[in-house]
């Protein structure tokens, strides 16, 4: 009948507008046991407070006629987030830090021991928020609902919302004593430290996400989150690529010309490198398998060399003469 009789298809019809608002006040008296009640004895549901949504209007009513996404829009919209019976989030919040790591710790992986400040579950009463040997019992401030109805004032009019019961978070339960050291939350405020592994190869800027070593939740609620962002210190040998990295070398003219072997420093040691004999200025040489680890594999990145020739500003008397003789059979 709400289909039936919706004002969308009887625009500006005030009588399918009224008739329409009787239906959706007839389904919220039938709904409602209390309200139900409050009609067969008074013959009216006027001035009733327990009403779930606002005058002349449910929204739930909808999903029973193939329009609950209706009913979801009207909740989303008027902030009725916590509603249609579902218990309030316990979760703890996620935490968020940043931590340092140098090429090392990206080539080997390493173990970090972070200082965390935040909640964390009470040791006393292992997280329930209950005294030894007490129990749970129905909170007397929303019923055992775990939900509360305030009513709030719109350019609709007079609304109203259901929101989280703040006495037992959602619940519905409460303690019938409360742990003396958290006060019944279940958790306490303080320091404690977390041990996380860096993973070989990961890269600067990167997240890791830790589940359940977040803050610990409300009343046996699970724990949050902790994101930890990795910032990699540049290292002034290297210029990192990936899983690659790049270096630079400076040799003598000779070696260019004849050829050589030079030690250079990669992120996993020093390693020779053969120079072969022509190498030119600018030329890029590759240590194969000389990077950072391929993140989550087995492979590693390569090493590269730019190669800078050094030529002298001065040459010996007898560097000279070798100079000139070779450049009279050059040409």
């Amino acid at each position: 009948m709400s289909k039936e009789w919706h004002p969308d298809k009887h625009k500006g019809d005030k009588a399918a507008e009224d008739k329409f608002k009787e239906i959706n006040e007839s389904y919220e008296t039938l709904n409602d046991p209390k309200k139900k009640q409050m009609f067969d004895q008074f013959g009216s549901t006027e001035g009733y407070n327990g009403a779930q949504g606002f005058p002349g209007f449910d929204a739930s009513s909808f999903s029973s006629s193939g329009l609950g996404d209706f009913a979801d829009l009207f909740e989303n919209f008027f902030g009725g987030g916590g509603g249609r019976g579902r218990p309030a989030d316990e979760s703890g919040a996620d935490q968020q830090v940043e931590i340092t790591v140098d090429l090392q710790d990206v080539l080997n992986g390493a173990d970090k021991i972070l200082p965390l400040r935040g909640f964390q579950k009470c040791e006393t009463c292992g997280g329930e928020g209950t005294a030894k040997g007490a129990t749970l019992a129905r909170c007397d401030e929303c019923g055992g609902t775990g939900q509360v109805t305030r009513t709030t004032q719109s350019f609709f009019g007079s609304m109203q919302q259901r929101t989280v019961c703040r006495n037992c978070g959602g619940s519905g339960k409460v303690p019938t004593e409360k742990c003396k050291t958290c006060a019944g939350e279940g958790r306490t405020s303080g320091r404690r430290d977390v041990t996380i592994r860096v993973p070989a190869g990961i890269e600067d800027g990167q997240s890791l996400r830790l589940r359940g070593e977040g803050e610990a939740g409300r009343r046996g609620g699970a724990a949050g989150d902790l994101f930890v962002r990795i910032r990699v210190t540049p290292d002034p040998r290297f210029v990192r690529e990936g899983a690659d990295i790049r270096s630079a070398i400076t040799i003598p003219v000779t070696d260019a010309i004849l050829g050589s072997e030079q030690s250079v420093e990669t992120v996993q040691g020093p390693v020779t490198m053969k120079i072969t004999e022509g190498t030119q200025p600018g030329d890029t040489l590759r240590i194969k398998g000389k990077g950072l680890p391929v993140l989550g594999t087995g492979r590693h990145g390569d090493h590269y060399v730019q190669v800078t020739i050094e030529i002298p500003k001065k040459l010996s008397r007898a560097e000279r003469q070798w100079v000139e003789e070779w450049k009279n059979i050059a040409s």
